[in-house]
């Protein structure tokens, strides 16, 4: 097929990406618009006019008044912190307390902005769509090898609030604006060099055709490095896409031997062995993620399975009538706990047991082993294997069996797309991707029961009773799918862990519109696989 020739022909050029490339740099956001004069923020009762450093931060916090973040302490301590750095001296002196400002007068204003903007008039919205569209045409292409690739994310993220995921120990941080003094580019030597803002300069321009990102800097609450990439549809990013995916399914000729080897390493005499042959099981049984050091900076005590403790996890020699179990409780990825009762093998068990003697609640359960050395063993099993790809590999496994077992010819779309669904929700149950329930849950449902319930029989023709009784399956598979789907988020492994041409053929082989499984952005990221894929594939 073409496509594939296209992708593998990219793939033997010595580590190199790309040999000319040339874009405009990022989108900077506009500066800050001072608050009008009959706007004001009050301390203690009386009104103050900040200093415009100072107003600045106060509009964030005000905009999310009305957003839950503002109730809790930490969003609190953290803001009230970083805000007073912004002050001048005598702010710092006036403004003590965060529990005497009121910020409802900046709150109201923005309201009245926004519901200023819902009201604009179809010429004034298309007029600003037009302003869009010249920037998107200015800054969100470049000129890669001679083609014209899309940018992904081009524009400069504005200063805000950090929120974080999950009960974040740093929400609430000041995210600075960034400047251009802080900015990397990159581009090809001899290439037209992006022009930095009036009376700015870059932080560094450098020609690196090993890397795809086009400009990067350090975001200043976690310290991270932000990439200005292709977008997820171009050739590279499909590229690596499908090699992710590729080693993924490689695994499967290789997983029951390295299954028989970590299970041998369990009666090994070095404890080190030991403890990598018990990190492997859980890495595969409970895809897990491996648990990558943390820097320095990062104060969210969030943990994966190398750099698990002895307290987050309890052993039950029998529980519930099961031997063997095993009580996980700890923070995993973006403070999402991870909580899970699982019955392990009587080895494992032992094993478990005999790490955790002689030590303190706060001591690493694997003391003897890291990621890095973990990878490295890996590596020598299968060339490219890493930990995380056991996840890949173990979610795409999981999709695909359940997709065969849940599926046949005969059912409706609406069935076909609930079995989808529910295959895709047994894939984010193992990865522990979990979402609270959306606000706008128990509308949503009281307006599809009240469908439901306006689906009256009575009297009408045979003809109009069967178009009626079809009408009320299809309400209540949705009511089904969405009850189902309530505190589990899909969109994450759907995007990251799953092969896309385990759907793509799904798709073909039982007749499902590929829109139906990915929106417009899924279909642009994934069209390698639409490409490339019949509908007789297996993962």
């Amino acid at each position: 097929i073409f496509v594939k020739t296209v992708w593998e022909e990219g793939n033997s050029n010595n580590g190199n990406k790309w040999t000319t490339l040339e874009h405009k740099g990022p989108l900077f956001p506009p500066e800050y618009e001072p608050l009008p004069n009959n706007v004001t923020f009050f301390y203690n009762g009386n009104p103050v006019k900040l200093s415009l450093a100072a107003e600045e931060v106060a509009t964030f916090y005000a905009k999310m008044l009305d957003h839950e973040y503002t109730t809790k302490s930490s969003f609190q301590e953290n803001f009230f912190t970083d805000w007073r750095e912004e002050m001048t001296v005598e702010e710092r002196e006036q403004i003590k307390k965060l529990s005497k400002c009121d910020f409802t007068h900046i709150n109201k204003y923005f309201l009245e902005k926004s519901e200023e903007k819902k009201a604009m008039t179809k010429e004034q919205k298309q007029v600003l769509k037009e302003e869009n569209n010249k920037l998107t045409e200015e800054y969100g292409f470049c000129e890669l090898d001679g083609h014209r690739e899309k940018i992904g994310n081009f524009r400069v993220e504005p200063p805000g609030l950090f929120r974080g995921r999950g009960e974040h120990p740093k929400m609430g941080k000041l995210k600075k604006r960034i400047q251009p003094e802080e900015i990397t580019i990159n581009c090809s030597k001899g290439s037209n060099i992006p022009v930095a803002p009036k009376g700015h300069k870059w932080r560094k321009v450098q020609h690196d055709n090993t890397v795809t990102w086009l400009a990067s800097w350090v975001e200043n609450v976690q310290g991270n490095f932000k990439y200005v990439m292709l977008n997820p549809s171009s050739k590279l990013k499909g590229e690596k896409d499908w090699q992710k995916y590729e080693v993924a399914r490689k695994l499967k000729l290789k997983v029951e031997t390295i299954r028989r080897q970590y299970r041998d390493d369990w009666k090994n005499r070095e404890m080190k062995t030991r403890q990598r042959g018990v990190a492997l099981y859980f890495i595969d049984k409970l895809a897990l993620r491996a648990g990558n050091e943390k820097e320095e900076s990062e104060t969210a005590d969030t943990v994966g399975c190398c750099s698990l403790r002895v307290e987050h996890i309890t052993l039950h020699q029998e529980k519930g009538g099961q031997e063997f179990m095993v009580e996980f409780d700890f923070l995993g990825k973006d403070s999402i706990r991870y909580y899970n009762e699982v019955p392990v093998e009587g080895r494992v068990f032992k094993n478990l047991k005999l790490f955790m003697e002689n030590k303190d609640p706060e001591d690493d359960l694997f003391d003897r082993i890291n990621t890095t050395y973990l990878n490295k063993h890996l590596n020598q099993s299968m060339p490219g294997l890493t930990a995380k790809v056991f996840r890949t590999f173990n979610a795409s496994t999981t999709l695909q069996e359940q997709l065969n077992k849940l599926t046949t010819a005969d059912m409706s779309l609406e069935e076909k797309l609930l079995s989808y669904n529910r295959a895709n929700r047994a894939v984010a149950i193992l990865c522990n991707h979990q979402r609270a329930a959306p606000k706008t849950f128990e509308k949503s449902m009281q307006n599809l029961q009240d469908k439901v319930t306006g689906i009256c029989m009575n009297g009408k023709t045979e003809s109009v009773v069967k178009r009626l009784e079809e009408q009320l399956k299809k309400l209540q598979l949705q009511m089904t799918d969405r009850e189902e789907n309530k505190v589990i988020a899909l969109g994450t492994s759907k995007l990251n862990y799953l092969d896309p041409r385990i759907s793509v053929a799904w798709c073909r082989k039982f007749n499902v519109p590929i829109e139906k499984i990915y929106n417009k952005t899924q279909r642009d990221k994934f069209a390698w696989a639409i490409d490339m894929t019949e509908e007789d594939f297996q993962f």
